[in-house]
């Protein structure tokens, strides 16, 4: 069953006067696309010159691990993240372009968001989490009322409008999410992570709800680390932390900027500095970059991946031109106090 589509365009989207056109008329089309962050005094780049097109009815995976760049890539695609360069056109409209009330009406109606969180309202009902975002875009209450409800029954919700976010499941929550993100008929919908919070009995629906997604002729991005994700994909690009350091124990030349491993690595070294300074930061979840500790010759880093088969929980990069050795876990045991590991 297709999904329920929205009688009219409840606002003006900008002002045709002044319209923001570009070449290509249909799909979305990044080129060459630059996110540039500080950490410390290192200008880090998670995105490179990243190009991609998308044509409706699609889904885009952007896989790889946490601290990649996939949030930062959803992000201006959102309009909420200005990127170092790069162009983004949707359907025609230069979006990095767009100033002021164009930005405003792009991110209200053209682009749909997902939140890894949900970020519902919790003392809402699932109908009136959906209702508000119409509401907040003018529309008539009682339209708001009838295309909520459309979309929250289409999406098996039927029973549970007047439930609150906790009293739903994960999967549920997502449904609501999801419809809101749908509530204003989006031509691009993004979603960060669907799958991080649902149980592995809810994921298969979850892969044939974004199929749906699609299938009217919707343009989806996804941001995951998940492989079950891929059986829904039309196109996939992989994202990875630009990392110089070796696989292999031994010692590693780093130059200044690049990254020594990233968050959400699978590493099985820890590695010694020997020369040269680093510092460790975190991605949070809301794309903001957090620098934990600075590191210098003598300090050692990275051994809690291997010590307890986790992905890395930061990322690592170079403030001066530096030398590190790798060494698995028991040659760094014994090299080491294993006291040492308290509390790093």
């Amino acid at each position: 069953m297709a999904l329920p589509p929205i009688e009219q365009s409840p606002t003006e989207h900008r002002d045709t006067n002044q319209p923001i056109q570009s070449a290509d008329h249909d799909g979305l089309h990044v080129r060459d696309l630059v996110v540039e962050y500080r950490s410390g005094s290192q200008a880090v780049r998670p995105i490179d010159g990243l190009s991609f097109s998308a044509a409706p009815g699609s889904i885009t995976l952007l896989l790889g691990p946490s601290g990649c760049g996939k949030t930062s890539v959803l992000s201006c695609l959102g309009a909420m993240l200005k990127p170092a360069s790069g162009s983004i056109h949707l359907a025609g409209v230069d979006v990095l372009a767009a100033t002021g009330k164009d930005v405003t009406a792009y991110r209200r109606n053209d682009v749909g968001i997902v939140f890894q969180a949900f970020n519902l309202l919790p003392s809402l009902t699932a109908e009136e989490n959906v209702r508000v975002v119409m509401t907040a875009a003018g529309v008539k209450r009682r339209q708001a009322i009838q295309r909520s409800r459309e979309l929250l029954t289409s999406l098996g919700l039927g029973e549970r409008l007047d439930h609150r976010p906790d009293d739903l499941s994960g999967g549920q929550q997502q449904r609501v999410a999801i419809a809101r993100a749908l509530a204003l008929d989006p031509k691009l919908v993004l979603a960060d992570e669907p799958t991080a919070h649902l149980d592995h009995g809810s994921v298969a629906s979850v892969l044939d709800l974004y199929r749906r997604l699609a299938d009217d002729g919707r343009m989806v991005v996804v941001s995951t680390h998940d492989d079950r994700m891929l059986s829904v994909a039309t196109q996939v690009i992989e994202l990875a932390p630009r990392s110089h350091a070796t696989a292999q124990a031994g010692v590693v030349s780093i130059l200044k900027g690049d990254l020594l491993f990233g968050q959400g690595d699978r590493g099985e070294l820890v590695y010694v500095v020997e020369s040269g300074t680093f510092d460790v930061f975190r991605r949070e979840p809301d794309g903001l970059s957090v620098t934990v500790a600075q590191i210098g010759p003598g300090d050692h880093v990275g051994e809690m991946a291997p010590l307890f088969s986790l992905p890395r929980s930061a990322s690592v990069v170079a403030t001066s031109d530096a030398t590190v050795e790798g060494m698995p876990i028991e040659q760094f045991r014994r090299r080491f106090d294993v006291r040492s590991l308290a509390g790093r």
